[in-house]
């Protein structure tokens, strides 16, 4: 499949240097991908990385490390830097599995599988075997576990070893069944899919949009953020479905074949799908698999390719398992869905920081179940590369079947004189020329205060709920600002229950809702309020140390660049952002409204600490404890220690729990960042401080045997 052989254009240092970009870029997108959905690569790009990183660890073994994305599961436990949907629940109990739940490899080429089946047969030394092909639904990976007829045990994929219990969750998915009927097992496990069907998917983000929340971005990551909500009757309303696909041959259950156990389970009255097939040989594949590249359009969920499996669960057996997947399986990845469409024109968005990007309007194309009539052209470098003109025919695809992008241009069918578009010169929103900083590859508005779309955008943060929490969106701001009632973030609190009658549809009941949650904003302790002001480059963390460094707001204007740098992992273009924002007299001014607003401008005394054992030292915490980790960050804090957020050359210690960040982990060994767990934290600690740890909330299990 890929060659052993040293990479002729690559010296071993230049191959040191792309493993760890390969590994860093992987273990961020697997993030994104199964904690946060919201994927920012597609599939295909992914699987591509994936390949180059797996030919040149096999070229430079020296360099394949245990945590390599190449040798794990991509986890779906929760980080602390998560950004999770409002109302989804943090630290499920994690439970060990009882069989490893391992992911499969991936291919787009039949050779591949000609190459997969080739290996089969001389393992199994020439013995007769048949495959079992299967649809591979675009879903989140569940394992339910029925003891005596009854469901017990909802578990996700987790990292493989350990997954979250979501067992209320899936009791209210509806063809999930709570009891089973004929002759099922005393207790087994069988894993596959939770999904969103299309039409779920479309009516959830209807609702989303109406309530002012971003819509999700395909229906895998629908169903997987809905998963894990903490209300389970919310969970049903979402109309999630179920397709189970395989009940773990180690359970050693009385059937000779996968497709066996399937039928069995099906007569208990599990949901198994019912569209797979039996193969003897690559050809009968390929007939199933270029059968559901067209086929599946029509089927009212998402799939995105086709499982092989060794049918016969004794040469499952007898083939085994590498440490990230079965040697028995393989999939087979659709590539993207691509679709031909006239260019209509194209737009040029200001975003909230000021950043200009091209938009192309298209004439509307079904892709992936859903229409597509805009897809983003990234940058005026991109447009360049594309080549295009007004009136071009485009293609269209849907990388993943996330993000629709255009991928080429068809220049059979470009118009004789067909015009190049013009990237704007000036500000599309307000006029002010625009500026490109060295370094980077987009346009923006240098006009941060005066330029409508930024100014709205500062006032929708602002509302945010991780910045003040009040109850309002885009739309509510959209309207105070036509109606000139707001301008800046000062302007919320001016605002009477007589101007707040003046927007759509806000009645008594709205508008009393709209001014208690304003009121709450004085609440809300310094940290948040000066993260919510919108500094450009403090984000949640930064505004915590800044905060805590200097105590007040009054404090941090009049600080210098060179006081800013103090605070410890400010770099100097955060310190002159600070810097420069407040000696702009309107945002003085703005200080002062927000004051005499009541909103909270120092931070509040700190409280007596346990201990100065840990003072000076900056610790940053990655993996799981025996505590939850915001009770471990306050354990640090009250004994005197710093928590950052990152691994730098100011970090003392890197306190790794179980199931630790590899990123982190790598850079700590890079930098000489010392490596301590949390015997050894506990060890730094008084006695007194110790014994008064929070109660345990973790649950804790064995680790299963690994095959």
């Amino acid at each position: 499949m890929h060659t052993r052989t040293r990479s002729k254009h690559m010296n071993q240092a230049e191959a040191k240097i792309r493993i760890d970009e390969l590994k860093a870029v992987l273990w961020e997108n697997s993030r994104k991908y199964y904690v946060e959905n919201a994927p920012t690569m597609s599939d295909y790009d992914y699987d591509q990385l994936m390949h180059e990183l797996e030919r040149l660890e096999a070229a430079y073994p020296e360099f394949a490390t245990p945590d390599s994305p190449t040798r794990r599961v991509g986890s779906d436990l929760e980080t602390p830097e998560a950004t999770l949907e409002e109302g989804v629940r943090r630290e499920f109990v994690q439970v060990a599995h009882r069989y490893p739940m391992l992911s499969l490899g991936n291919t787009y080429s039949i050779e591949e599988i000609e190459e997969f089946a080739a290996r089969a047969s001389k393992s199994l030394e020439g013995n007769a075997f048949t495959y079992c092909c299967e649809l591979k639904f675009d879903g989140t990976a569940i394992c339910l576990t029925y003891r005596n007829g009854k469901l017990l045990r909802a578990l996700t994929r987790g990292d493989g070893v350990v997954g979250d219990d979501v067992t209320e969750n899936v009791r209210h998915i509806a063809n999930i069944p709570q009891v089973l009927h004929g002759d099922y097992p005393e207790e087994f496990e069988i894993r596959g899919e939770i999904l969103m069907p299309y039409a779920s998917f479309e009516a959830l983000n209807r609702q989303r949009e109406a309530d002012e929340d971003a819509p999700f971005a395909n229906p895998r990551n629908a169903a997987s953020g809905s998963l894990k909500l903490l209300d389970p009757e919310e969970v049903g309303r979402r109309g999630l479905m179920c397709t189970l696909y395989h009940i773990p041959v180690q359970s050693g259950l009385p059937y000779a074949t996968h497709d066996e156990a399937l039928r069995a389970a099906a007569s208990w009255g599990l949901p198994v799908s019912d569209e797979r097939r039996l193969c003897r040989n690559i050809e009968e594949i390929e007939a199933y698999i270029a059968h559901w590249d067209t086929a599946r359009k029509a089927l009212p969920f998402a799939t995105d390719g086709i499982v092989i499996k060794i049918n016969e669960l004794e040469f499952q057996n007898l083939l085994g398992y590498t440490a990230k997947s079965p040697r028995w399986a393989v999939a087979f990845k659709f590539k993207a869905e691509q679709a031909l469409t006239p260019l209509l024109s194209i737009d040029y968005q200001v975003g909230r920081t000021g950043a200009v990007t091209p938009v192309a309007n298209l004439e509307p194309v079904l892709l992936s179940g859903t229409t597509v009539k805009r897809a983003t052209l990234v940058n005026e470098d991109q447009m360049r590369a594309l080549d295009l003109h007004l009136g071009d025919w485009v293609y269209v695809e849907k990388g993943g079947e996330i993000i629709p992008k255009i991928t080429g241009v068809e220049p059979s069918k470009r118009t004789p004189g067909a015009m190049e578009p013009v990237f704007p010169a000036t500000c599309p929103d307000c006029g002010t020329p625009l500026v490109k900083p060295e370094g980077e590859a987009k346009w923006f508005c240098p006009n941060t205060d005066g330029c409508p779309t930024q100014a709205k955008g500062k006032l929708v943060h602002f509302l945010s709920r991780k910045a003040m929490n009040v109850i309002a969106g885009e739309a509510t701001v959209e309207q105070l600002y036509n109606l000139d009632l707001v301008r800046t973030p000062a302007d919320f609190f001016d605002l009477t229950p007589a101007k707040l009658s003046l927007l759509d549809g806000w009645k008594e009941k709205s508008i009393q809702r709209f001014l208690r949650s304003l009121a709450d904003c004085r609440k809300i302790p310094f940290p948040r309020v000066l993260f919510a002001i919108g500094i450009r480059y403090v984000g949640e963390q930064t505004a915590k140390d800044v905060a805590a460094h200097f105590g007040s707001i009054d404090t941090l204007a009049e600080a210098s660049v060179e006081q800013l740098l103090e605070v410890p992992d400010i770099g100097d273009v955060t310190a002159r952002a600070i810097y420069a924002w407040f000696r702009e007299p309107a945002h003085q001014v703005e200080i002062q409204r927000l004051k005499a607003a009541g909103l909270q401008f120092s931070a509040e005394a700190p409280r007596e600490n346990q201990s100065d054992a840990l003072k000076g030292l900056s610790i940053v915490i990655s993996g799981n404890f025996s505590i939850s980790r915001d009770e471990m960050k306050e354990l640090i804090e009250r004994n005197g220690g710093k928590n950052s957020s990152g691994v730098s050359a100011k970090t003392t210690y890197l306190l790794a729990g179980s199931k630790p960040g590899p990123e982190k982990i790598r850079k700590a060994q890079e930098l000489g960042v010392e490596i301590i767990d949390e015997a050894r934290l506990m060890s730094l600690l008084p006695e007194t401080a110790a014994q008064e740890m929070p109660k345990n909330l973790f649950q804790q299990f064995e680790e299963p045997t690994l095959f």
